[in-house]
């Protein structure tokens, strides 16, 4: 079955789906799928493809960022 990808538009026969909550999008490639559906840095804005850090609700791509915007509790090792 042949898919569009939802980031690039591509038409492809090997389209995976992804799903996060209430949202399910169709993609040719992880990048594309990263590029649309990893949460971003509320600082930095970079894509979190890892865990990343949180407090209160905002996330973060390490504590370097969430330090820069107040949060100095957080730590990327103990």
């Amino acid at each position: 079955m042949r898919g569009t990808c939802e980031t690039c538009g591509n038409t492809y026969d090997k389209t995976f789906t992804v799903s996060n909550g209430e949202r399910t999008a169709t993609f040719d490639s992880f990048e594309c799928a990263a590029h649309a559906m990893a949460p971003q840095c509320s600082r930095c804005g970079c894509r979190i493809l890892g865990h990343g850090v949180e407090a209160d609700g905002v996330i973060f791509c390490c504590a370097h960022c969430a330090r820069a915007e107040g949060e100095h509790e957080l730590v990327d090792r103990a």
